[in-house]
């Protein structure tokens, strides 16, 4: 089908549903953008602070390892024995000297290299390999690993240029101020969620639905488009960085009144879970920053979060919440970000609504077989910065960049 999408207006005000539901641009994508010239979202040091450490994760759909070390250096690898194909590394996370496939016991270094093979010689003379077997040409596809901030990322290609160019001056800034300090790893969430990994990329860079689709915001104002706030682009709009600015507008039921989600009877019992600390000079209160492909660095009030979404198919993506607070917070901030943990994730309250209108949307789009076209014109036509959030330019410009990425000519939407 990929040949034949048509891409109707070249100013992205209108994106062709198909992109969520054809099969065959699902496979483009594993090809083009995670196994193409990309930084992914690998792990963080916080996790790994010992050799042997090591997190499995995903770059799209393709297992990959991240570990650290003896050198004290980290290396990723796909996780593949280069036997019969299994998977190497089971558990989500742990410590292991080296690795090793459970099916033949083939064992690799932290590397990636192959250092066991079991009957290499045979046994009692019968089997075992021919003398020309090397084991240097048996090791596992490697990635090129670089850590920013204490966050990891990793590249298959490797003409890559260097992370911190990839991510543009806006991320680099905003990297810098929330992730300056060391940090720790409080808790991890997942969910599992029916609908393609871009539909929560469009969710993460659509500034204005977040005080329309959630309760919440609408009546305690956490989020929301009626206060000040910016959208940057960077790396030809496929990142982005989301803020907002001030402090929480008490009189905000007079601006959603007439909204069908806003309910004003609505009360906290601890009402402690909406008050926030400053802590930015700018007067930053919340950023959503998401780093394409599949990358998000959040801070809303005081809550400090990374998301990671991981492709399952075309149909299903896995998104993985992970928490951190700062290693030197006293622990009064540290019990301030503890309860506005209950914001975020799969359960929270600024966030549980999202999942269920994606499915809703996907759902839909399947079965009209991606017929038709979204229409995102919030904001006129422009792609340009903007310095407010009733606006839909972050999601143009990352069809945009995602089109050039492909090697899509837009109107006839046919892959070069």
């Amino acid at each position: 089908m990929v040949s034949t999408l048509h891409w109707p207006s070249e100013d992205f005000t209108q994106v062709p549903f198909a992109v969520h539901v054809d099969p065959e641009l699902f496979e483009l994508e594993q090809a083009r953008i995670f196994r193409g010239h990309t930084w992914n979202f690998l792990g963080l040091e916080a996790e790994l602070p010992k050799p042997g450490d090591f997190v499995s994760t995903y770059v799209g759909i393709t297992p990959v390892v991240l570990n650290r070390g003896k050198d004290g250096a980290l290396h990723a690898f796909v996780n593949r024995c280069a036997h019969r194909g299994a998977a190497v590394v089971r558990a989500k996370r742990g410590n292991a000297a080296n690795h090793t496939c459970i099916y033949h016991q083939w064992t690799y270094d932290h590397h990636g290299n192959l250092v066991g093979v079991p009957y290499r010689r045979g046994i009692n003379g019968n089997g075992g390999y021919p003398q020309d077997f090397d084991p240097c040409q048996h090791s596992l596809e490697t990635l090129r690993v670089e850590s920013y901030q204490g966050v990891v990322f990793g590249t298959f290609a490797r003409d890559m240029a260097p992370l911190a160019e990839y991510m543009g001056e806006p991320v680099r800034k905003r990297f810098d101020a929330l992730c300056g300090r060391p940090l720790r790893v409080v808790g991890t969430q997942r969910q599992l969620i029916r609908g393609n990994w871009k539909l929560y990329v469009e969710n993460l860079k659509d500034c204005y639905h977040g005080a329309l689709l959630h309760a919440f915001n609408s009546k305690f104002g956490m989020f929301r488009t009626s206060q000040r706030g910016s959208t940057a682009m960077a790396q030809n709009g496929l990142h982005c960085v989301l803020t907002t600015f001030g402090k929480k507008d008490e009189k905000i039921g007079s601006t959603y009144a007439a909204v069908g989600t806003y309910k004003p009877k609505f009360q906290l019992e601890a009402p402690e879970v909406v008050e926030y600390f400053e802590e930015h000079a700018d007067g930053m209160v919340s950023t959503v920053l998401s780093m394409f492909p599949t990358f998000v660095l959040a801070q809303i009030a005081n809550h400090l979060g990374f998301r990671h979404i991981i492709p399952k198919s075309v149909h299903e993506f896995e998104l993985v919440w992970i928490n951190f607070v700062y290693a030197d917070d006293p622990p009064e901030r540290l019990h301030a970000r503890r309860m506005q943990g209950n914001l975020l994730g799969p359960g929270g309250y600024l966030s549980m609504e999202d999942a269920e209108a994606l499915e809703l949307a996907h759902a839909t789009i399947l079965s009209q077989s991606g017929r038709g076209h979204a229409f995102v014109q919030m904001g006129g036509r422009g792609l340009a910065d903007q310095d407010h959030l009733v606006t839909e330019v972050p999601i143009r410009t990352f069809w945009k960049g995602y089109c050039d990425l492909l090697g899509m000519k837009v109107g006839e939407m046919r892959a070069s």
